[in-house]
């Protein structure tokens, strides 16, 4: 018997945690947080800990990787099976996630020593995308890039007579990243997955890419129009980059006030050719390159590059507005009604950027760019990954079941809207 155990990321927006057991061997998929209330985590349960024989990890997002020094607190000797570029990234993650747990006044459940115990194994030293290769006997690992930030990978695991596919967090629509579209799972005698966890973040939304970049068009420019400025809150990796790139493509006389921590990336972008599009370095180049560039490290800086600029459009760290920077910008521009602020991904529940939403202010927009799936992508997924039993992941239990409702009709096995502490035998 096989199994599946919700700890954290079906049912929800975040603390994607998936454990699979089988006999006295377990296997963990991501461990992140939740950034609600201070910090939630996965329900790790402490006495699978000493049969848990590896973790994959997706990507280096909060939501996906925060808990794993968690598991290195209760014991768990392991190592953790993800990219180097995720590995990378993981120090900026953990510093912020502090920083957030210090501004709500919650000590964070683990300490330093617990993230530097943290042992990694690249899985490009290992194998290269679409290629089989082995973790230990008896467990075979396929990986490939999901287009969701540099690192970012799904994982397709051949254990205890089991295929399971990991989506992460998937997306085909990326303007930089490449993507490896999950074919060629099955073997010759194999006609289905036995178990895909797919990322179903967006739930029944039908809109493309295409559709939220008209409407951040159309906002951005109406305000340049009035010389207003505009402020786009972004994560440190990811959308910020891609998004950098348009709106200096879009908006070729606009002034571009950019935070060096996002420019550091998309410098760090530019080294990585492995993970991106044919076309997308040249367009980087172009970028660096456009004279319009003020970047910003403080307070000073940003004051001068304010006073200099008159319709410009600004570049600052933390998506969700819980760092002093993104804040310090909001409280500069509100002022005038010219300005506006623009978040484009998720927003948690008590979060700065959710408040500020939740006032209707004419100059807060909330515009997504598309990073996750939404119906469309679910279907095209369900089709290159037919399964016995599919999980959709990342979004609420309401938008789950609506997700459900727009599938049945469709010819797909055994779908399911679980919640965390939910198990599915497989």
């Amino acid at each position: 018997m096989t199994q599946l155990t919700i700890w954290g990321g079906a049912g929800e927006h975040g603390r994607s945690s998936y454990l699979l057991q089988h006999g006295e061997q377990a296997l963990l998929l991501d461990c992140g947080g939740k950034k609600e209330r201070g910090g939630q985590y996965p329900l790790i349960d402490e006495e699978v800990l000493p049969h848990l024989k590896a973790v994959f990890l997706s990507h280096a997002h909060e939501d996906h990787s925060m808990a794993i020094p968690l598991l290195y607190k209760h014991g768990f000797k392991g190592k953790v099976w993800t990219t180097r570029t995720t590995a990378q990234q993981l120090p900026v993650y953990f510093q912020a996630w502090s920083h957030y747990a210090y501004s709500q006044s919650i000590n964070l459940p683990y300490n330093d020593q617990h993230i530097e115990a943290i042992d990694y194994v690249f899985l490009e030293d290992r194998s290269v995308p679409g290629v089989w290769g082995e973790v230990f006997p008896g467990l075979r690992m396929k990986w490939g890039r999901s287009g969701h930030l540099p690192g970012s990978v799904w994982f397709a695991l051949d254990w205890a007579d089991k295929l399971i596919y990991f989506s992460g967090d998937y997306t085909e629509e990326s303007s930089l990243l490449a993507v490896d579209r999950p074919v060629h799972l099955l073997g010759p005698q194999q006609t289905y997955v036995d178990l895909a966890i797919i990322d179903a973040a967006y739930g029944a939304d039908p809109d493309s890419q295409a559709i939220g970049l008209e409407e951040l068009e159309r906002v951005t420019r109406e305000t340049l129009r009035k010389n207003g400025t505009v402020l786009y809150p972004v994560p440190t990796y990811g959308r910020g980059q891609e998004l950098l790139v348009w709106a200096n493509e879009v908006f070729p006389e606009a002034a571009l006030i950019v935070e060096q921590v996002l420019m550091e990336q998309l410098h760090q972008l530019a080294t990585m050719p492995d993970w991106l599009h044919d076309n997308a370095l040249a367009r980087i180049e172009v970028m660096l390159a456009c004279g319009r560039l003020n970047i910003v490290a403080d307070t000073e800086a940003r004051e001068h590059a304010l006073s200099r600029t008159e319709g410009a459009i600004i570049f600052t760290d933390d998506g969700m507005m819980q760092s002093k920077t993104a804040q310090w910008y909001y409280k500069r521009l509100a002022s005038s009604t010219k300005n506006a602020v623009i978040l484009t991904g998720h927003l948690a529940a008590g979060s700065y950027g959710e408040l500020l939403l939740g006032t209707n202010s004419t100059q807060v927009h909330h515009v997504r760019y598309k990073v996750h799936q939404g119906l469309p992508d679910v279907r095209n997924m369900l089709e290159w990954v037919p399964s016995k039993a599919t999980v959709l992941v990342h979004a609420s239990k309401t938008e789950t079941d609506l997700l459900l409702k727009a599938l049945p009709h469709e010819d797909h096995h055994t779908l399911h809207s679980l919640c965390s502490g939910e198990i599915l035998t497989f």
